[in-house]
C-alpha cells in the first residue's frame, strides 16, 4: 500500500543526537545534554525499540565506537525512542545524525507542537536537528527514530536533546496488592495495585524477571502441571526499578497438554503415512512401518466438501495400491503398534484437503465424524494439518488471546470437545505451515491497514487456545519462503539455520505482529518437534542428517549454533516429524536411522 510520508509522521520510536545548542542567553546557564546514552557506547541502555527491531553495532559509526541499527519489519517501522525529563515552557534542541533511506528524527507529548524532521536519503552519515517548545504543563517529552515500511535498515548516532533539565523524576514505590488469580495447568493470572508515577512494571518469576507491562494485570505462562510459582513485581520510572513487591505462590493444576498418558518417549520421532493415497513414494503397510516411529500420523482424513465438516477417512483403493492391507489387518497392525508403545492419529486436511468450519453445523459434524473414525479404527487421538485457505481471519480480528473469525473459534470449539471426550489420554498433534506460525511475528491477518494476506499467522490462536491440551506442536519447517527470526534476519529452508531459528521463536515465544502488548508465550520444549522433509523428493527444503544434528546440538546443548543465538537451551526438546514415513522409506530410511543413531544426552 502507497502511503505518504509527511513531515509530520511520527509512526515510531525516536532518538536524540548530538551537537544542539543553546537557543537564548538566558537560557544557556541552564541548559545541559539530557539525552542519554546518545552515542549507544553502552548499548540500548535508556532506549527502547518496536519488536526488538534495534541493536548496537560497531560498523558503521559516525563517532566513538558504537551506534544504533534499526530494521523496519511488516508493519512495524522500527521506532526507538526515549522519554526526558523537561521543564514548562522551555525550548529544545533535539539533533542527531542518521544513515539510510526514509529515516526520521522527532519528538512526542511537548504540549505545543510536537515537531519532527527526516531525510529521503542518506547514503552516508546525514545530521537531522528540530526544535520545540514545552507547555505550561509539560514535564517530560518522548524523542524518537524510526524508517519506513518495507525498507532497509537505518543507523543512527550521536542523538541528543539539549535543553534546561527537568525536576528529577522520583523512584516509584513498591508496588502492594499482588495477588494471583486461579492458576491454569500452565499459566498464574497475576494483579496488583497500580504506583503513582510509575510507567511501567517488571514481573519477577523467582528472581527471573519474565515480563515488562504497563498495565496492573498480566499472567504468567509456560508453566509446568502441578508446581509451585513464587512471583514478584516491581515498579518502574526514567528513574529506575523499585524495591520488589511481597511475595505471592500460586500452583499449577495437574493434566493438559505435553504428554497425555505420560506415554510417549522423551525423544519422539513422528512420521506421516500415506494411508489413503499412493504416490511416487509407494504404499506402505501399517505392519511394516519399523519400531523407529513414535507416532504414527494417519494420512489423510478429508471432508465431504470444503465447508461441511463432514470427514471421511477410507484406505488407499486397490487399484491405486496395489498392495493396500485389508481393513481388517489394518486395525489389527494398529493394535499391534499401540501394544508396542507407538500411538496411532488421524491427521486431518493435508495439501488437497481444505477444512472451514464456518458454522456450528459444520463444527458438530466435525466432532461426530472425527470421532466415528478414532472409534472405527481405535486411535490415540489427532493430527490438524490445515493448510491453504483453511485458516484465515477476518478483518478485524486482530487479537491471537480472543479470536472472533469463526472458522477459528469453531475450530477450537471442536478440538476441545473431542479432547473432553476421550480424556486425559487424547494425543493432539498440529503441523502448520510457518506461514502461519512464524510468520506472526511480522505480520498478523490482513494487518492495521488491510491488504495484507489474513492467513498470516492464523494458527497462533489455535495454537494458544489449546495450548494446555497440546502434545506436540510439529510446525512444517520446508515449503516455506524466507522467515524472519527473532533476530530480525531472514531465514531460509534448507540448513541448520532455519531450523534453530523457528524453533527457538516457538520456545522463546514472541509479540504478534511486532506488538510487545500482545506476545504469543513460548511452549514446553516437550510440545515442540521439528518438522522436515525425509528426501528432496518429500518437499522442498530438505536437509542433510548433518545439518539436522547441527541444529539438534544448538537447540538442546547450545553448541553448533552458527550466527543465530538462542534464547535458552531447549534441552528437552521432544524430537522430530517428518514428512513421510513413505518417502523415508525410499530413501533407505536415512531420516529414521539418523534420528536413531543422535545422540540425545
Amino acid at each position: 500500500m502507497d502511503r505518504t510520508r509527511p513531515l509530520t509522521l511520527l509512526l515510531a520510536g525516536a532518538l536524540a543526537v548530538g551537537g544542539l545548542t543553546a537557543l537564548t542567553p538566558a537560557a544557556q546557564a541552564a541548559d545541559s545534554e539530557l539525552a542519554r546514552n546518545g552515542g549507544f557506547e553502552a548499548g540500548l541502555d535508556g532506549w527502547n525499540c518496536t519488536a526488538g527491531s534495534g541493536a548496537v553495532v560497531s560498523s558503521p559509526v559516525h563517532s566513538g565506537t558504537k551506534a544504533l541499527q534499526a530494521t523496519p519489519a511488516g508493519s512495524d517501522n522500527a521506532k526507538c525512542s526515549q522519554t526526558i525529563t523537561v521543564k514548562p515552557n522551555a525550548a529544545y534542541t533535539l539533533s542527531g545524525w542518521v544513515r539510510g533511506s526514509y529515516v526520521y528524527l522527532g519528538v512526542t507529548g511537548t504540549g505545543t507542537t510536537d515537531t519532527s524532521t527526516w531525510t529521503q536519503s542518506a547514503p552516508d552519515w546525514q545530521k537531522l536537528s528540530t526544535t520545540f517548545t514545552t507547555g505550561a504543563n509539560t514535564t517530560s517529552v518522548t524523542v524518537y527514530t524510526h524508517g519506513w515500511y518495507g525498507t532497509p535498515a537505518y543507523q543512527a548516532d550521536d542523538l541528543s536533546l539539549y535543553g534546561p533539565g527537568g525536576d528529577p523524576v522520583q523512584l516509584p514505590a513498591a508496588p502492594t496488592g499482588l495477588t494471583a488469580g486461579s492458576p491454569t495447568a500452565t499459566s498464574v493470572p497475576l494483579s496488583w495495585t497500580a504506583v503513582p508515577g510509575a510507567t511501567s512494571y517488571h514481573v519477577y518469576q523467582g528472581t527471573t524477571r519474565i515480563q515488562t507491562v504497563t498495565g496492573t494485570t498480566t499472567t504468567a505462562t509456560g508453566l509446568t502441571a502441578s508446581t509451585p510459582y513464587t512471583f514478584q513485581v516491581t515498579a518502574a520510572n526514567s528513574a529506575g526499578e523499585s524495591p520488589k513487591s511481597a511475595p505471592v505462590t500460586a500452583t499449577t493444576t495437574s493434566g493438559g497438554g505435553g504428554n497425555p498418558g505420560g506415554t510417549l518417549p522423551a525423544r519422539a520421532l513422528v512420521g506421516y503415512l500415506h494411508a489413503s493415497f499412493a504416490n511416487g513414494s509407494g504404499y506402505t503397510r501399517m505392519a511394516d512401518v519399523p519400531d523407529s516411529w513414535d507416532v504414527i500420523n494417519l494420512a489423510f482424513g478429508e471432508p465431504t466438501s470444503v465447508t461441511s465438516g463432514d470427514i471421511r477417512f477410507s484406505l488407499c483403493p486397490a487399484t491405486e495400491c496395489p498392495n493396500v492391507e485389508s481393513p481388517a489387518e489394518f486395525k489389527a497392525a494398529i493394535k499391534a503398534k499401540q501394544a508396542a508403545g507407538k500411538k496411532v492419529l488421524i491427521s486431518i486436511g493435508g495439501q488437497n484437503g481444505q477444512v472451514q468450519l464456518a458454522t456450528t453445523a459444520a463444527r458438530d459434524a466435525f466432532v461426530t465424524s472425527v470421532s466415528k473414525i478414532i472409534d472405527e479404527y481405535g486411535l490415540d487421538g489427532l493430527d490438524i494439518d490445515f493448510e491453504g485457505h483453511s485458516l484465515s481471519l477476518q478483518t478485524g480480528d486482530t487479537d491471537f488471546r480472543s479470536p472472533t473469525t469463526p472458522v477459528i473459534v469453531h475450530l477450537i470449539q471442536a478440538i476441545k470437545t473431542l479432547k473432553a471426550k476421550y480424556g486425559a489420554k487424547f494425543v493432539l498433534t498440529m503441523a502448520p505451515e510457518t506461514f502461519f506460525v512464524q510468520l506472526g511475528y511480522q505480520f498478523y491477518g490482513s494487518g492495521p491497514w488491510g491488504g495484507q494476506d489474513p492467513r498470516a499467522g492464523a494458527y497462533l490462536p489455535v495454537i494458544h487456545a489449546l495450548r494446555d491440551d497440546l502434545t506436540l506442536l510439529h510446525v512444517q519447517d520446508y515449503n516455506s519462503g524466507p522467515i524472519m527470526g527473532l533476530d530480525n534476519q531472514y531465514h531460509s529452508m534448507g540448513g541448520a539455520d532455519f531450523h534453530i531459528a523457528m524453533t527457538d521463536m516457538l520456545l522463546a515465544g514472541f509479540p504478534v505482529a511486532g506488538n510487545t502488548a500482545r506476545v504469543f508465550p513460548g511452549l514446553r520444549p516437550d510440545q515442540v518437534a521439528i518438522g522436515l522433509p525425509a528426501s528432496t523428493q518429500a518437499g522442498n527444503g530438505h536437509t542433510t542428517p548433518a545439518e539436522v544434528n547441527k541444529a539438534l546440538d544448538c537447540l538442546t546443548r547450545k553448541q553448533n549454533c552458527g550466527t543465530y543465538q538462542t534464547h535458552g537451551t531447549w534441552s528437552s526438546l521432544r524430537g522430530l516429524m517428518t514428512w513421510s514415513i513413505n518417502w523415508d522409506r525410499c530413501n533407505q530410511w536415512e531420516f529414521s536411522r539418523n534420528f536413531d543413531a543422535y545422540d540425545w544426552s
